[in-house]
């Protein structure tokens, strides 16, 4: 398996671009549109989400599980963004293991915005828990925080890369 570019002395880094185009043309366009994110309860992780962070709840549907059980199926996304959160409740012991911990300890989200300052002083005075004070880095101000579940997230200010 190829390393990925930031492994590589910066010489390689151009040829590694271009061994990693696309050999192909997707006929249709396509997004990341969810991104799976396990919790214990889905009620909780709501109010965290919509409450705190102030995601919109997109859909919140009775579902079942492969084996014909309940569940529930549970979309949060920030308000005019394309791609969600799948608020997945943990089914079982390897998935309850999972809880919080889905980027290994390392940062696995990052949320943009705007106004970084305004953003940030919401989120202390909601009491979300942040591991790293704000700093400033080439890309902007960025911040290390905590989710309801424990996974760590980077709040970031300015426009996307």
């Amino acid at each position: 398996m190829p390393l990925p570019p930031s492994y590589l002395p910066r010489r390689h880094r151009s040829r590694h671009r271009a061994r990693c185009q696309p050999r192909f043309a997707y006929a249709a366009r396509v997004q990341i549109d969810l991104v799976a994110l396990i919790v214990d309860e889905y009620d909780p992780a709501i109010a965290f989400f919509t409450g705190v962070l102030g995601f919109d709840l997109v859909e919140d549907s009775p579902s079942l599980t492969n084996d014909g059980r309940p569940k529930r199926w549970v979309v949060v996304r920030p308000p005019g963004a394309q791609t969600g959160l799948l608020l997945a409740r943990a089914d079982g012991e390897r998935q309850s293991a999972a809880v919080g911990d889905q980027a290994a300890g390392r940062v696995g989200f990052f949320l943009r915005t705007d106004d970084f300052d305004a953003t940030y002083r919401r989120m202390v005075d909601a009491g979300v828990t942040f591991v790293r004070e704000p700093r400033t880095e080439a890309y902007g101000k960025v911040a290390v925080f905590l989710d309801i579940a424990g996974n760590r997230w980077d709040l970031l200010s300015g426009p996307p890369r």
